[in-house]
C-alpha cells in the first residue's frame, strides 16, 4: 500500500487538460535540424501550421531571462562553447541556431507566437535550487490565455509549482536516466515514480524505450494520462499506442 501512496498522481478531471490525450505533441517543434532548427520560432510556426501541440525547453540566461533552449551547453546548436546560464541574453541572441538565420528565442516571444493556436508543453530544466527559474516561468505564463502545461524531470520543480502556482497543471518527466551523472537511489527514486507523493503530477511523460513499466501501467490504470517520448520510429509508435494515452513526437 505504501508503494501506492508514494506515487499516486493527481489526475484533472474538468476537462481542462483534455488536450493532453487528443492533440499529439511536436518535441521542440517540427524542426529537421537543417533548414529548420528545434526550438526555434520557424519550428513552432511549422508545429502551428500543422495543428500539433508544442513541446519546448526553458532556461535562464545569466540574466535571468527564460529563453527557449535544450542543451545546457550553446555548442551543439550554436558553435559557442559557453552554457546558457553564463551569457547575458543580448549575448545569445547573437547566436545562430545551426548556421541558419533562427536565434534562441524568449518563452515571452514563443508564447506571442503561438497565441492559443496550439497546445504549449514546457520543460522546465532545472537540475538545481527550486524558486528562480520557476518563478520566472510563473510571471510569464500566469496570464497566458491558451491551453497550457509544465513539466520536469525533477519533483521539486512540480512541487515548486503545486505550492505556488497550484492552477499550472503539472507532469512528472521519467526514464532511463542513463545519461545522468545522479546517484543510484535517486536515478531509483525518480524511475520508479517515487517522489509523485512531492509533485503531485497531473500526468507523467515517460521514456518510451522504457515501456512497458509496471508502475507506469499503474498510473494509467489510475486515469492519468500517460506521454510517451520520443516517438521517432514505426516501433515507437506501435509501442505509444499500447502503453500511452499520447506521444511527443520528431517527424524529421
Amino acid at each position: 500500500m505504501g508503494i501506492f501512496i508514494l506515487t499516486k498522481a493527481t489526475p484533472i478531471e474538468d476537462g481542462s487538460l483534455d488536450w493532453i490525450k487528443n492533440i499529439k505533441i511536436s518535441h521542440r517543434g517540427l524542426y529537421n535540424n537543417e533548414d529548420i532548427p528545434e526550438n526555434s520560432l520557424k519550428a513552432f510556426k511549422k508545429s502551428i501550421e500543422n495543428n500539433v501541440a508544442i513541446e519546448l525547453d526553458v532556461q535562464l540566461s545569466k540574466d535571468n531571462e527564460v529563453v527557449v533552449f535544450h542543451d545546457y551547453n550553446l555548442e551543439r546548436m550554436t558553435g559557442a562553447n559557453k552554457d546558457v546560464n553564463e551569457l547575458n541574453y543580448i549575448d545569445i541572441l547573437d547566436l545562430k541556431l545551426l548556421n541558419t538565420k533562427e536565434y534562441i528565442p524568449t518563452l515571452k516571444e514563443v508564447l506571442e507566437l503561438v497565441d492559443g493556436k496550439v497546445p504549449v508543453l514546457i520543460e522546465v530544466k532545472n537540475e538545481d535550487k527550486v524558486g528562480v527559474l520557476e518563478s520566472e516561468v510563473y510571471n510569464i505564463i500566469k496570464t497566458y490565455k491558451g491551453d497550457m502545461a509544465v513539466q520536469a524531470f525533477n519533483p521539486f520543480v512540480l512541487s515548486w509549482f503545486k505550492k505556488n502556482a497550484p492552477e499550472i497543471a503539472r507532469g512528472q518527466l521519467s526514464g532511463s536516466f542513463e545519461d545522468s551523472d545522479l546517484v543510484w537511489y535517486k536515478k531509483f527514486l525518480l524511475k520508479n515514480l517515487l517522489l509523485n507523493f512531492e509533485s503531485k503530477p497531473a500526468f507523467i511523460s515517460y521514456e518510451i524505450d522504457c515501456l512497458p513499466k509496471s508502475i507506469v501501467k499503474v498510473q494509467r490504470n489510475r486515469n492519468v494520462p500517460i506521454l510517451g517520448w520520443t516517438i521517432k520510429s514505426e516501433s515507437d509508435i506501435e509501442k505509444a499506442n499500447i502503453n500511452c494515452d499520447n506521444i511527443i513526437y520528431e517527424d524529421k
